[in-house]
């Protein structure tokens, strides 16, 4: 593996290109701010990724005018950019990113990656954040890295060997962390909701933030749980210790945690180190529909920012502009759907802090259906539970007027009144 300095590396980089970097905990911010110094030399180059962590000097003047966001997943960091015309979003789901550029659709110049140092048999470590780092270190003309020892050695095939390596650089720093927050009682109340929902033997899918760890803190009492999942973070770690989760009724991979990226404490990554139990896969196998179903009472919870009356949900946008992006929301909705058992649950608070309802007569103007109606089952709020499977559009509006924030219910009640009142 050829050590070079940070400017070297980047120097790879030329016009035009098409260039992938890794993300969450594992984005390579180093050699990505050591590229974009070279803004002025530069012109049209084209980045491709989910979300990243950290300052994001391509989505900010003056480096923009040398950089256009193309992105899978739209952070925080380049929301505003991919918002305007300095960048743009690929609606795709999470499982079928790989096809981009194995299939040559996108195909890929450079791929920006951060990895542990080789181990003796000359292999690295993608450590928390395999997803689709692996197909593009596949299919890249070239790629470079930062080699950094505090990046965990992580089990699965997130390994690389230093041969496929083009030029890489050394730094010592930590990953990102994602902070931990105090969950609020509304979380707590809607966490407990959907415990309720999951049974002995389950096999869980869970994203990062206070309703997925609200939804943790209620299963101490839970028996034999197994987790198969596109992320995961803190919240897993407690029941891990206490044997809740096991993974003895999963189908694949029978007792190992599987996931492709993680993000979280010191802790977590401290946890994944060397942990046979953990096993990160590209998330073409990890968000494949056909996996995901073999394993036994899959209950998968995911968000919302909208859910209209009828059922239909938006999870990226608000309005016309592009808030997250698709992800995994409809690979594991629909694994749940099939899984012998399996639960797919919606869980949101009924109102944003703000006041405004989340469950809505119609989805805002220009808003992206992200998950269709029909597939929708269990939607959970601090109110209670509902399943909307095998309903019909009037029964639904009921349902969710049901656990609709109560300052809000009078305003729904009128609104589907108009819409299904009979002639």
């Amino acid at each position: 593996m050829k050590i070079v300095t940070a400017a070297e590396a980047a120097a790879i980089v030329k016009s035009g290109d098409r260039i992938f970097l890794q993300g969450a905990a594992m984005t390579p911010n180093t050699l990505i701010n050591c590229i974009c110094e070279r803004y002025e030399e530069l012109e049209e180059v084209e980045i491709i990724s989910i979300h990243t962590e950290g300052e994001v000097k391509y989505a900010l003047p003056p480096y923009n005018q040398a950089f256009n966001i193309n992105s899978c997943f739209v952070g925080g960091n380049v929301r505003r950019a991919v918002n305007t015309n300095k960048g743009d979003y690929i609606p795709i789901f999470l499982s079928e990113i790989h096809f981009l550029f194995r299939r040559n659709i996108l195909p890929l110049d450079v791929a920006v990656v951060q990895v542990s140092p080789p181990d003796r048999h000359g292999y690295c470590s993608l450590g928390v954040s395999v997803d689709i780092a692996i197909p593009a270190i596949q299919t890249a003309k070239k790629v470079i890295a930062q080699v950094n020892p505090q990046v965990p050695r992580t089990h699965g095939d997130g390994i690389i060997h230093k041969s496929r390596i083009d030029m890489a650089i050394e730094v010592d720093e930590p990953i990102h962390v994602a902070p931990i927050t105090q969950i609020t009682d509304i979380e707590h109340k809607i966490g407990k909701n959907v415990a309720e929902l999951i049974e002995d033997g389950a096999t869980l899918q869970l994203g990062i933030g206070n309703i997925p760890n609200a939804v943790l803190t209620n299963l101490y009492n839970h028996k034999r749980l197994g987790i198969h999942t596109e992320m995961f973070s803190d919240g897993l770690l407690p029941l891990v210790e206490k044997g809740v989760i096991t993974g003895e009724e999963k189908e694949i991979k029978t007792g190992k945690i599987v996931t492709s990226f993680a993000a979280g404490s010191k802790k977590l990554y401290d946890f994944v180190d060397d942990n046979p139990v953990v096993h990160f896969k590209e998330a073409g196998y990890t968000n494949d529909t056909n996996i995901i179903a073999r394993n036994p009472k899959v209950t998968a919870i995911n968000s919302a920012i909208e859910i209209d009356l009828t059922g239909q949900v938006c999870a990226d946008s608000i309005g016309q502009r592009h808030f997250s992006g698709v992800g995994g929301q409809m690979d594991f909705i629909r694994g749940a759907t099939i899984s012998e058992g399996g639960k797919p649950i919606f869980a949101i608070s009924s109102a944003t802090p703000k006041g405004i309802s989340k469950i809505t007569p119609t989805l805002k103007e220009g808003a992206g259906v992200t998950t269709t109606r029909a597939h929708v089952h269990y939607v959970v709020t601090e109110y209670g539970v509902v399943n909307l499977f095998g309903k019909n559009l009037y029964e639904r509006a009921k349902s969710l007027i049901s656990i609709a924030h109560p300052d809000h219910r009078e305003m729904l009640i009128k609104a589907a009144y108009e819409r299904f009142e009979r002639q």
